[in-house]
């Protein structure tokens, strides 16, 4: 695997060999495989929990790791992306972890990459994130015993989430028997993705049998054609409050992918609650980066780590 860009980067077998693989580095930590490694994570977008597990995830493997945000760059003195990649490049840059507002900024410069330069998507626009995708569903496989059967609902501002389009495809593709979208009708996927999806009229009309419910935030960066709702309302009618998550049952899980706006999209106490795996989504979410990583750069050590 010398990129991953999208869910379509994978197949099943590549996603348990990353699985099976994680299973065994949040156990024990391999001997620093990658000591002598440069990463960089390029952030032309705000971020704290992917950014920092990126990060993490590349020192725990003995990377050398350089942090570079767009304003405090020469991308404030007009150098665009291209140029800063091949620069990076020249002195020695082999992973790059990239967040970019563009669709398919990091398709583009993996095509322009060398053969032994590997990118990692960390979010291009709305379309893709495959690395919180690929956390989402090993935490609900952790806690659910499996995808294949699940029932799980995505709610809130579908129409511009990233995470929403990659956790689709990859639930599709782990064999979840239903994907059920709870989205007021301006904030709905246009046109509705394929595969075994229910776009649902309400909240309330999609919790009842789910074994998880996923919260997604208004995305307001992106939100340009649009009014953005009160958030008053928009809690009382989309948001998951402790009476709403008893329509699903106790055993329901909850999941976010943050950050959280608190009472709005989803109510304190069932943030906070026994049935939130927000916290293990975040934990998780270093381990995961790592054996991605890996598995780019160091594929030999993949296969030591699981016959450990």
């Amino acid at each position: 695997m010398q990129h991953l860009i999208d869910i379509a980067s994978l197949n099943t077998d590549s996603v348990a060999r990353l699985f099976a693989c994680t299973d065994a580095m949040s156990k024990q930590m391999p001997d620093r495989p990658l000591v002598g490694v440069a990463a960089v994570n390029l952030f032309y977008e705000a971020s704290t929990r992917t950014r920092v597990a990126f990060e993490l995830a590349a020192k725990q493997l003995g990377a050398d790791v350089v942090n570079v945000q767009s304003l405090a760059s020469s991308v404030s003195k007009g150098e665009s992306l291209v140029d800063t990649f091949h620069n990076l490049c020249a002195m020695g840059i082999r992973l790059f972890n990239i967040r970019h507002p563009q669709v398919g900024s990091p398709h583009h410069l993996a095509e322009l990459a060398p053969p032994d330069v590997h990118i990692i998507n960390a979010g291009d626009g709305v379309h893709a994130h495959p690395t919180q995708a690929l956390l989402d569903a090993y935490t609900l496989r952790e806690y659910l015993g499996g995808i294949a059967g699940k029932t799980i609902v995505i709610a809130g501002d579908l129409r511009h989430s990233r995470v929403a389009r990659s956790n689709i495809a990859l639930l599709n593709m782990l064999g979840a028997a239903e994907i059920r979208l709870a989205a007021p009708a301006e904030m709905q996927i246009s046109p509705a993705p394929a595969g075994n999806v229910v776009e649902c009229k309400d909240l309330d009309s999609a919790l009842p049998g789910a074994d998880a419910v996923m919260m997604l935030r208004i995305q307001r960066e992106r939100i340009t054609e649009l009014e953005i709702p009160d958030t008053d309302a928009y809690h009382r009618q989309w948001g998951l409050t402790t009476e709403r998550l008893r329509l699903a049952g106790p055993d329901c899980k909850v999941l976010h992918p943050g950050p959280v706006n608190r009472e709005v999209e989803i109510a304190s106490e069932v943030l906070d609650g026994g049935q939130s795996l927000v916290l293990q989504q975040v934990h998780f979410g270093v381990f995961v980066r790592m054996a991605v990583m890996l598995e780019m750069l160091s594929p030999q050590s993949v296969s030591g780590v699981l016959e450990c």
